[in-house]
């Protein structure tokens, strides 16, 4: 394993102190990761460096750093906050994009679980996270200060201990930890998840893990410590999460490619060549598939329009275009903009933009309240919809029931029926 120092500013110009752990073969790095440690904790906390060792076995590189006035990094703890600390995470993130790669893997102990869930939604390059003795929302730390409530109102800071060790806190601090007291931010994660959490964590109670599990959408997974304690003090603990979390998150971290990553202009280019072999004998309504390569690359073409489709690299494909299922969501999307938009031009709404947001799912019936009388995997889609704009409460009630008219949401809830037989090869 080696061990590299790396500092770094956060927006607010703070040099931020922190360690990146990698194999000794830098060339055997598979795929970089970032994680946040507890509360008042530091990079070096045993549970931290514990798991980022044992992750490096796998080839995943891991970054940890000292927040703000902790262990070697600048600026003062009572100045901080856990906004702030969701601000360091993130300039930690683009720190690792612009200088080694991109975190794949997110992975937060205690509170830096919840600072992990409040930010992954700014770390589009993310595939994955995990949560270690966390609480589902940041405002659970809230009865560290208990006692002290009366001098923070009093004086506006007060002195705590927590641990071993005395902070001195401000009471923004506790006003800032109130507008963190709800789970919507985990249920808009649209990213796969793991969960691992003793039942006898005293710091923070395993019901805590329930409510990330309940509030999360699938993929998600549970993993008991069994008699762990928060901080991970066992060594085996620790290897046992770092080799779980490896082999997990393996089915959805893409390995880095010693081969140059493909540019904008490089896909501008391969569209330019598409678009120029744009078959023209399609009849209005029809679509013709090809193969651009063996494996996932395929041409999609329309009379006037040429696309591509392909799978992630994760999936052995070169991700140079949309996914089938993508092009599936996109295809509702759009068709669901365009019927809203004609329904409010038509009667005159004043209707500024509309914004589709869609994924897709297999569930289990009993995890769906809205799908009564199905029974077994199910395929779900969720559609949310932004509507912006001077509209009435009714407005935008009617609004929504238009969205469901969309054609394309009418044909896969019809009893679709797709008819497949061969034809014989015609050169283009």
């Amino acid at each position: 394993m080696a061990r590299q120092k790396v500092t770094f500013r956060n927006d607010q110009g703070i040099e931020l102190a922190g360690l990146l752990e990698t194999p000794a073969d830098r060339s055997e790095v598979r795929s970089y990761a970032l994680f946040a440690h507890c509360f008042t904790c530091g990079k070096d906390i045993a549970a931290a460096s514990r798991i980022a060792r044992a992750l490096t076995k796998f080839g995943i590189a891991v970054f940890r750093f000292d927040f703000t006035g902790l262990g070697n990094s600048d600026g003062d703890f009572g100045n901080t906050n856990f906004s702030s600390n969701v601000d360091d995470l993130l300039a930690a993130y683009k720190m690792m994009e612009r200088d080694f790669a991109a975190p794949q893997l997110l992975v937060g102990h205690s509170l830096g679980g919840a600072a992990v869930l409040s930010a992954a939604d700014r770390m589009p390059l993310v595939k994955a996270i995990s949560t270690i003795g966390s609480p589902a929302t940041a405002d659970h730390v809230q009865h560290l200060f208990h006692c002290s409530m009366q001098d923070l109102e009093d004086n506006g800071k007060a002195e705590v201990s927590i641990g071993l060790r005395k902070f001195t806190i401000q009471k923004q601090l506790i006003d800032d930890l109130k507008q963190h007291a709800d789970t919507d931010h985990i249920a808009r994660l649209r990213r796969p998840l793991m969960v691992f959490h003793s039942p006898i964590d005293k710091i923070v109670p395993v019901a805590e893990a329930a409510k990330i599990f309940i509030a999360a959408k699938h993929p998600k997974s549970y993993i008991s410590l069994d008699d762990a304690d928060h901080l991970l003090i066992n060594a085996k603990d620790a290897e046992f999460v770092a080799q779980t979390l490896a082999v997990w998150a393996d089915r959805y971290i893409d390995e880095l490619s010693s081969e140059k990553a493909v540019s904008t202009e490089d896909l501008a280019d391969r569209a330019t060549t598409l678009e120029s072999k744009t078959p023209h004998a399609l009849n209005e309504g029809e679509v013709l598939v090809t193969e651009k390569d063996r494996k996932f690359l395929r041409g999609l073409f329309t009379a006037d329009h040429a696309q591509l489709s392909d799978e992630p690299t994760s999936y052995g494909g070169s991700n140079l275009g949309p996914t089938p299922y993508d092009l599936l969501l996109m295809a509702l999307g759009s068709c669901t903009s365009m019927t809203i938009r004609m329904y409010a031009n038509h009667k005159k709404l004043a209707l500024d933009d509309v914004k589709i947001r869609l994924n897709h799912e297999r569930i289990h019936s009993d995890d769906c309240s809205d799908c009564e009388g199905l029974t077994g995997k199910i395929e779900k889609i969720t559609r949310e919809i932004e509507l912006k704009g001077d509209l009435t409460e009714a407005q935008r009630k009617r609004l929504i029931e238009i969205a469901d008219r969309c054609p394309v949401h009418l044909s896969l809830e019809n009893d679709l029926v797709v008819r497949t037989h061969e034809v014989p090869w015609a050169e283009a």
